[in-house]
Parts: structure tokens; C-alpha cells; sequence
């Protein structure tokens, strides 16, 4: 395309983008004409794959300084590295975090408007890079709780058009009751009449919401900033591809699926279910598995609450031993799931992770017995979620007098040989051991003299052993637990094959290709929208077989991360 007309092509984008509800400040009549004069300048040539911006969301807090694996701070250098590896000039890769939408949405409005007007067109040899050589990739930052957050921070979550519920506001009733009540004592002690309290309190109220409403409108003016810039990029000939969160009705280029809350629960359930081989498991002597999920309600008064993340990771979980335990041959001991509960019930299992102690309390309640003097409740799995909630399930069942490791669970597996595994030898292969058909007290096989051939010694001890628990976010701090057994397994992003990938999209993209060639890449539902090209690599399940080769040998840790 000349330059003409590429020229008038950018004017007009300008001139349409500042028409938007939402003014692009940088939009004026002496930048478009400064672009149309600058006939000095030449087009990328055909040898370049362009420029790529890096949009992400700023680190997420990290709980009581554990930091799980999947951080945006952890993938940015591997996504950079794997873009120069391509064939990406350094210079040519930007990166920008932010803390908020706001700051986000303005950040890439500025970038869209600056690169159509002609600031930050050029390369430092004077090469102009054309919009349709330009890929944005925006992670929109998006709103979470605690309990959210303790998966990482790049689970995928949708970005609505409509926030009704600012950032904050989970406990917003509850604090302004507080503060109505303390009100109302400290004004019959000092004699204040109940119309000047109600007074009071209704101006405290109204201030409250006026900052709420003002919350929302911002978030709202923040997300119709963020749509009409990646809108007028695509419009102008730029591509653009979301990373992680989707946006509620918008159609990007492309869209990178991360693990997902449903993603997640599987996951876990399906590595508990084959360890324990459940389709051999029979009503006489089933499994023992409780399912821990956390979570953050956002109004605890009201029963119509927002817990989209918590939902849909139970119907992961569902999906996978819903049919066992309506066959029987998987018990919750607690009896929170039995034969009559389906993937709606996940409010059974739920517990509110914002209180002090909540795991420890949630599992102890669960597992309580009548008798101070009796063994502990048997157990064979607990689905703690993340490696946060599941660190707290190994400190409590330490507490309730649970014994050994998961390790014990496959005899021919030892903590040495683990070691040996990690320091080089070749990953373990983990078996079964068999289990009777039915239970100990189910078994009336007697001996010789009448008694049972079971002992109590034997079903004590059965009791107490260490069960099986998962988790997900492979946080540093935990590692060790999945080396010495007390874990047994968590799950993180496969980053390197992710980067890899997404480096080879943009500059397909960039350069015109087609990226349904990649074999990633399979068209998906995305924000409502539907056919959206999504790429999509698996979750990596880690356990002490195969740590070495998923974790360390990558470069994820090191051994001394591993307590090794």
C-alpha cells in the first residue's frame, strides 16, 4: 500500500476514533497532518515480523509470602525471549504492567493513538512499522478476591461490560453495620436524639454509595476505553489477541486460554481418581474423599452472589467423581457429597476463605470424631484447590494424627528414591497398590478359631494413614511437601510451550499467515462470541515422579527451591 493512502487510511481512524463516546485526547489536526507530510519515511520491509506490545495486569498480592509459579512477572522474560527467538527485534517487543483497568485502558489507548498518528511509528533506523505489522497482547486486568487469587495470577476470567460490584466492596455491608450500630450506642450515651442518628447514618450511607457509584462509573468508563482501543487497533489494520481474561462481547484476533477454574478441578480429580483407581473401588469398600473449596462471597447476606470461580470448579470436580459417588463407591466422610448430590450442590463443600484459620477449622469439622481416643477418620484424598489451602489440609491432619506420606501409599516408592529421581535418574513410574474388594468390617472371612483374619491393629492404622492431597499453583514454599509426599501433587502452566506458541502467533499474524495452521489453536467461544481462534495447551500435573522433569529440569526451580 502507498503511502498515500495509507496515510488517509490512518486520518480516517483518527478521525473516527475521536468521534467514540469516550474522546481520544491525543487525537488532533496537526498530529494527522504531521503524518501526512512525513513522505521521508519508508514501509517495513517484508525480512521484518513488526512490533509486538505486551499489555499484563501487575502482580497479583502473594499470601503470607507464598509465591506460586504462575506469575505474569515469571512468564513476561519467556514470552520476550521466545519473541526475539522468532525472529522479533528486542527493540521492537514492549511491555507494560498495570495495577488497574483504568491505568491499563489508558495505557493502550495512548499506544493505539500515538502509533496511528505517527509518534512511535518508527524503528531507530527510520523504518516505518505498519499497523498491520503491529500485535497487542493485552491480558485486561480483571477484577479478583482472595480465594481467587491463590490459584496465580492468570486464571482466566471474563472481564464484564457491566460492573455492578466495585473492587472492595465484598465486605461493604457488613462495615457500614458495624459502624450504624457503634453509631447509634454512642448516641444514646451522649443524649443525641434517634432523628439526628438516622440522620447521621443516612448521610454516612449516602456517602458510601456515592463513592460506590463512582467506583462503578469509573470501572464502566475504564472497560468502554479499553473495547474502543482495541476496536479502533483492529479497525486500522493492528491485531489484537487476549491473554487470559476474556471481555464480555468482544471478538479479538485471537485468544490464549489459560487454565480455568473447571480446568483446574478436573485436573485435580482426575489425577486423585486414577491414583486411586475408583473404577475398581467398589459400595464395600469405598474411598474417602473430601473436597475443600474456598472461597470469598461477596455479600454474605445475600444467596445470589457472584461465585462464578468457586461454581464452576466444583463442576470440574463433579465431572469427574460425580458418577462414583452416586455409585457408592466414593464416600465423603464428612457426608457433605453422598448418591443424591449433583454439580449444583457445590455450596456444600464451599467455606468461606476470607476467615482466620477457615481451612484448618473447615477440615477439622469434617473429620471430627466423637471419641478423643479414637484413630483418626479415614481418608484416602482431600482436593485442597490450590497449594495455599492445601499447605494449611497438611499442617491440620498433622494436628488430627495422621501418619506417614502419600509416598506410603506405593511402598515401593521410597523418599530416597524420590531424591535419586530429582538429582537425575529418570522419572518414577507410580503403581497401584491393590486394595481388597471389600473393608475390613465388611469381610466376614473368619480364621480358624472364629475370629476375624482383619485385625483392629491393621484397620487402625488404615485409619491414620496419610491421604492423598492435591492442589494447584505449584507455589515454591510447597514444593518440598511434594517432595517429601505430604503433597501429592499440584498443577501449573505449561509457560515455555505457551511462549513458544504465542511468539509464533504474532508473527504469523503480523506477516499475514493464517494461524489455524498452528496445532494449538482450535476456534472457541470467546466472550460470548463464537469461532474466536483460541490456542490452548494443557495444565501440567506435578508430582515428586515427575518434579525433576517438569519443574527443575525447564528451570522453573532449582534444587534448592525443592529443599533439595
Amino acid at each position: 500500500m502507498g503511502f498515500a493512502r495509507r496515510s488517509v487510511t490512518v486520518v480516517t481512524a483518527i478521525a473516527a476514533s475521536c468521534a467514540m463516546a469516550l474522546s481520544l485526547t491525543a487525537c488532533t489536526s496537526e498530529t494527522a497532518e504531521q503524518t501526512v507530510t512525513g513522505k521521508d519515511q519508508t514501509t517495513v520491509t517484508s525480512d521484518s515480523v513488526g512490533t509486538v506490545a505486551l499489555f499484563t495486569p501487575s502482580d497479583g498480592i502473594t499470601l503470607n509470602q507464598q509465591t506460586p509459579l504462575n506469575k505474569w512477572a515469571k512468564l513476561t522474560p519467556e514470552l520476550t525471549n521466545a519473541l526475539t527467538d522468532y525472529g522479533f527485534k528486542k527493540k521492537n517487543v514492549s511491555h507494560t504492567t498495570s495495577d488497574s483497568l483504568d491505568k491499563q485502558s489508558r495505557a493502550i489507548q495512548d499506544y493505539v493513538v500515538d502509533h496511528l498518528s505517527g509518534k512511535n511509528k518508527s524503528d531507530d533506523s527510520g523504518i516505518t512499522i505498519e499497523p498491520e505489522n503491529m500485535t497487542l497482547l493485552v491480558a485486561p486486568v480483571v477484577q479478583a478476591d482472595d480465594s481467587t487469587r491463590q490459584y496465580g495470577d492468570y486464571v482466566s476470567q471474563e472481564l464484564n461490560t457491566d460492573q455492578d460490584v466495585s473492587e472492595g466492596s465484598a465486605n461493604a455491608d457488613d462495615t457500614d453495620g458495624q459502624s450504624n450500630d457503634s453509631s447509634s450506642a454512642n448516641n444514646a450515651d451522649s443524649g443525641t436524639s434517634d432523628s439526628d442518628a438516622e440522620a447521621t447514618n443516612k448521610s454516612n450511607s449516602a456517602g458510601a454509595s456515592s463513592s460506590e457509584d463512582s467506583d462503578d462509573s469509573d470501572q464502566t468508563q475504564a472497560v468502554q476505553r479499553l473495547v474502543s482501543s482495541l476496536k479502533l487497533a483492529q479497525e486500522s489494520g493492528m491485531h489484537v489477541v487476549l491473554l487470559a481474561n476474556s471481555i464480555e462481547g468482544y471478538k479479538p484476533d485471537a485468544f490464549v486460554q489459560f487454565s480455568d477454574a473447571r480446568t483446574i478441578g478436573h485436573l485435580q480429580a482426575e489425577k486423585l481418581a486414577a491414583k486411586l483407581e475408583l473404577d475398581k473401588a467398589s459400595k464395600d469398600n469405598p474411598k474417602h474423599i473430601e473436597v475443600l473449596l474456598p472461597y470469598t462471597p461477596t455479600d454474605r447476606s445475600d444467596t445470589n452472589v457472584d461465585d462464578t470461580f468457586a461454581e464452576e470448579a466444583f463442576q470440574g470436580i463433579w465431572q469427574v467423581l460425580g458418577a462414583y459417588y452416586q455409585k457408592g463407591v466414593v464416600v465423603s466422610p464428612s457426608g457433605t457429597l453422598d448418591g443424591t448430590s449433583t454439580q449444583k450442590d457445590w455450596l456444600n463443600v464451599a467455606y468461606d476463605a476470607s476467615k482466620n484459620d477457615a481451612t484448618a477449622k473447615e477440615l477439622d469439622s469434617r473429620l471430627e470424631t466423637d471419641d478423643v481416643d479414637s484413630t483418626p477418620t479415614r481418608i484416602d484424598g482431600v482436593i485442597a484447590m490450590n497449594d495455599y489451602v492445601a499447605s494449611e489440609v497438611v499442617k491440620e491432619l498433622d494436628q488430627l494424627g495422621y501418619t506417614g506420606s502419600a509416598a506410603d501409599i506405593n511402598p515401593q516408592i521410597t523418599i530416597a528414591g524420590i531424591v535419586g529421581n530429582i538429582a537425575g535418574k529418570k522419572d518414577l513410574q507410580r503403581e497401584q497398590v491393590p486394595d481388597p474388594i471389600k473393608s475390613p468390617e465388611n469381610d466376614d472371612t473368619n480364621d480358624a478359631h472364629g475370629s476375624k483374619t482383619d485385625d483392629d491393629a491393621s484397620a487402625k492404622a488404615k485409619d491414620s494413614q496419610w491421604p492423598l492431597v492435591t492442589g494447584y499453583g505449584a507455589y515454591i514454599s510447597s514444593i518440598p511437601s511434594v517432595v517429601n509426599g505430604k503433597q501429592w501433587m499440584t498443577g501449573i502452566e505449561n509457560r515455555a510451550t505457551l511462549a513458544s506458541d504465542i511468539a509464533e502467533m504474532c508473527g504469523k499474524l503480523n506477516t499475514g499467515e493464517n494461524i489455524s495452521s498452528l496445532s494449538a489453536v482450535k476456534n472457541t467461544e470467546v466472550g460470548g462470541i463464537k469461532k474466536v481462534p483460541t490456542l490452548n495447551e494443557p495444565v501440567l500435573a506435578v508430582g515428586a515422579s515427575n518434579l525433576k522433569a517438569t519443574l527443575i529440569d525447564p528451570g522453573y526451580i532449582t534444587l534448592a527451591d525443592a529443599g533439595l
